[in-house]
């Protein structure tokens, strides 16, 4: 008998110690885990510039630059290995010089000048050759951009929509960008933890009406839209961009896991951050502009609101399509950005960005010179109008780091 409970006393202090064991294993697991990160969701908003419509192979323009800052970004966005160089660039548009030498731009007038004949076939048949040249560089930069594992991006930006990895075709269409390439993977520089971009975007809006705030009032019609046949409707689509921004993003919220694979649901998320980028259609009534500042603060104070995070940093981009600060100084909207973010209930909370020191002023030049004319160079340096800052990826790439940097300063003001 004694024998028996010898051997149950045994197995009762075997059991004890194996549990113990068990629970010291588990600790030690979970130690050795590392912690896991909130998701970090910024939202970027705005009209068409916030849209985006740059190619992206003009982004390969910093490589002109000996700036330390585009020398930076270039190598941000552009994949390690990828065969681009200064020297690569400037043969890139040496070659686009000549095709507009051989053919007087896009008109082509010299070529439809020519009689038929050997000469001019002979002059087609080189000019295609640098087209062909000309493209393949252009391919070769788009295929040279960085592809984010760590950032993705559920986009809305006019009519293209999409969502997946952050990398080049989120802006205006598949083969443009706008200011969030560069932020997203500029803040993944600066940020240990998974990243989701929710960019609302629509081109040719106001603050005033479109994107208008519910703590701004109810939108008052003008005495030609009292008038006009369709007051109702002008009336009931006041603030649609703005309720349409905020099912955009609460979708998204919805199914975390779907935007972005590392998404933990036990971690959570943050909503980490706002930037707008608008301001042209605001321009020119002066109800538009003199009520900006005033809109400005609603709107800020209205999505922190909407998201419950009442100190939400935020960064507003402010209109610099007048180039300069002379210019820039003088608009009235700009104004009304720059003072809207120093308002002092937003201190240390709200910021501004000068998009006019970011500009493109070496695309300025070709667009200047006559792009019609040297329309192959164009097509290196811009592609679009300057009220698009010339479509430039040089500058959209410059302003999306720019933002990134307003809102990493903002956000160790708040977590130093």
């Amino acid at each position: 008998m004694w024998v028996i409970n010898l051997i149950m006393k045994n197995l009762k202090l075997l059991r004890t110690t194996i549990a113990l064991l068990f629970v010291l294993m588990t600790l030690q697991w979970q130690a050795a885990e590392p912690a896991k990160k909130k998701l970090q969701i910024f939202i970027l908003a705005g009209q068409s510039n916030m849209v985006g419509h740059a190619n992206p192979h003009t982004i390969a323009t910093l490589l002109q630059s000996d700036d330390a800052r585009d020398k930076r970004l270039a190598q941000m966005i552009f994949k390690d290995g990828n065969g681009l160089s200064q020297k690569a660039l400037s043969e890139h548009l040496v070659r686009a010089r000549k095709i507009d030498g051989l053919t007087g731009g896009i008109s082509n007038e010299k070529t439809k000048a020519m009689k038929p004949g050997p000469e001019k076939t002979a002059l087609e048949a080189e000019v295609k050759k640098l087209k062909e040249a000309h493209e393949a560089f252009k391919n070769k930069i788009l295929s040279a951009c960085a592809v984010s594992d760590q950032v993705y991006i559920a986009s809305i930006a006019d009519g293209n929509k999409g969502s997946g990895p952050l990398t080049v075709g989120y802006g205006g269409s598949r083969d443009k960008i706008g200011p969030e390439l560069s932020f997203g993977l500029s803040m993944a520089q600066k940020m240990d933890a998974p990243i989701l971009i929710i960019k609302t975007s629509w081109g040719g809006k106001s603050l005033n009406y479109n994107f208008r705030p519910p703590s701004a009032g109810p939108y008052k019609l003008n005495e030609k839209e009292q008038a006009a046949k369709n007051a109702a409707d002008i009336k009931k689509n006041a603030s649609l961009n703005w309720r349409m921004m905020n099912e955009a993003v609460h979708n998204v919220l919805k199914d975390l896991k779907k935007h972005h694979p590392k998404y933990d649901a036990t971690a959570g998320f943050e909503m980490a951050g706002f930037v707008w980028f608008q301001g042209f259609n605001d321009q020119f009534s002066d109800e538009f502009r003199d009520n900006y500042r005033e809109n400005m603060v609603h709107f800020v104070k209205d999505v922190r609101k909407e998201h419950k995070t009442p100190n939400m940093p935020f960064v507003i981009g402010v209109l610099g399509t007048n180039m300069t600060k002379e210019g820039v100084d003088k608009n009235a909207v700009s104004v009304a950005q720059r003072e809207a973010a120093a308002a002092p209930e937003f201190k240390g909370t709200v910021a501004s960005v000068e998009s006019y020191k970011v500009y493109d002023l070496e695309a300025r030049k070709v667009y200047d010179s006559g792009w019609a004319k040297h329309f192959a160079e164009w097509c290196v340096v811009g592609s679009d109008r300057p009220y698009h800052y010339l479509g430039s990826g040089k500058f959209f790439v410059r302003l999306g780091d720019a933002f990134a940097k307003s809102m990493i300063d903002l956000t160790q003001k708040q977590h130093p």
